[in-house]
């Protein structure tokens, strides 16, 4: 790159922080950084056009876990390591709250549901079973029972007949939350280069250098907050995962208001305004869209678009507006990864599809590992 002095003494030259990624994580890491050293230099390194992972790719979805979900996690976890991962879920959701405000995220409680198909009738019928259990497994963190039971008045069809409501799940508008995190990062000094791609780092006596697909440059320390893209820059444990979505054009008389979970969390749906997003479906190929290439696949796309005319919106006229896929980051475990990877390099990834509910205390926990280094 043919930089002046200008931009190589403003740009390049002594910076404190270098982040990858720019997402909900990577923002948060970086303005909790300022708020801690306001004399900083930190620089974010992202290389989309926007964050390319799932920060403005996700459904929007302030949720900590549907029934089934929880169960599922209580196979492969302790009753300690769920409830504790329930906890930093609220305490997320409750920081990014707090941060940016529920009206420039028009955070919305209009409470979460979980549909049973008509298949699933001995998962429903555990779920319905083990609520008492549950609720009571979550007592201590909400105070009050989070699920309880209702009917579908929803005109959903091919389903149980019950539903089961999450009192505490809302929903946000993931666009406006990340202009807002990138105007306040603007507005605090630090700076965001996109269309950068990182392509490895290596430790120096001075700290760490960073090689992109343009340029070089020197860094105390390197923080690592691509999530979904974390295996391209060594860190295994966190794979890739791709999701897909869909969303309606505006539709009269939308026939309901939520969040909604089904298939234990594969599919998700919501109003946005008086449209309907749809998306999920990896469960139908695990293989394929263990990537992380943003694409659309036709067997997921047409079950998306099936499920939505036969259950969904059964009675209802509506079109197709657009459809995009996003990113995660999952592992075989659901606690995130925050931790010192080398004495200057850190890394805040492997959010398992709750970046809303995570992301914000992802970012910070991962800054105060790094500031206090």
């Amino acid at each position: 790159m043919n930089f002046s002095f200008w931009e190589t003494d403003s740009w390049f030259s002594n910076i404190d922080y270098c982040i990858i990624g720019s997402g909900i994580t990577g923002l948060n890491c970086a303005l909790r950084i300022k708020e801690a050293q306001p004399e900083a230099k930190v620089i974010i390194l992202e290389k989309g056009l926007l964050p390319e992972g799932a920060s403005t790719k996700n459904a929007g979805f302030a949720c900590f876990g549907s029934i089934s979900e929880i169960l599922e996690d209580l196979k492969t976890h302790s009753k300690e390591e769920v409830v504790k991962l329930i906890e930093k879920r609220k305490e997320g959701l409750e920081l990014l709250r707090k941060n940016l405000g529920d009206d420039t995220i028009d955070y919305q409680q209009n409470k979460g549901y979980e549909l049973f198909t008509e298949a699933d009738k001995d998962l429903y019928e555990e779920c319905l079973e083990r609520i008492p259990e549950v609720n009571g497994l979550l007592k201590p963190i909400f105070s009050q029972n989070v699920f309880e039971v209702a009917d579908n008045e929803f005109g959903f069809k091919q389903i149980q007949p019950k539903l089961i409501v999450n009192n505490f799940e809302g929903q946000i508008d993931t666009g406006r939350m990340m202009t807002a995190l990138v105007k306040r990062a603007s507005e605090n000094g630090i700076r965001i280069l996109n269309g950068v791609k990182v392509t490895s780092f290596i430790e120096t006596s001075k700290g760490v250098e960073v090689v992109t697909d343009q340029f070089k440059l020197e860094s105390d320390k390197l923080i690592i907050a691509t999530n979904g893209f974390a295996s391209r820059l060594g860190i295994q444990e966190v794979k890739p995962a791709r999701a897909q979505v869909l969303v309606t054009k505006p539709i009269k008389n939308i026939p309901f208001k939520g969040t909604f979970h089904l298939d234990k969390g594969y599919y998700y749906f919501r109003n946005i305004g008086d449209r309907v997003l749809f998306g999920g479906g990896r469960n139908l190929d695990f293989k394929t869209e263990e990537t992380d290439e943003a694409g659309l696949t036709d067997v997921i796309q047409n079950k998306l678009k099936e499920l939505l005319k036969t259950c969904i919106l059964p009675n209802t006229e509506y079109e197709i507006q657009q459809s995009w896929s996003g990113i995660m980051g999952v592992g075989e475990q659901k606690k995130p990864i925050i931790k010192e990877l080398s004495k200057n390099v850190y890394c805040g990834v492997r959010l398992g599809g709750m970046g809303i509910a995570i992301g914000s205390l992802v970012g910070k926990e991962t800054a105060d590992l790094a500031l206090k280094s």
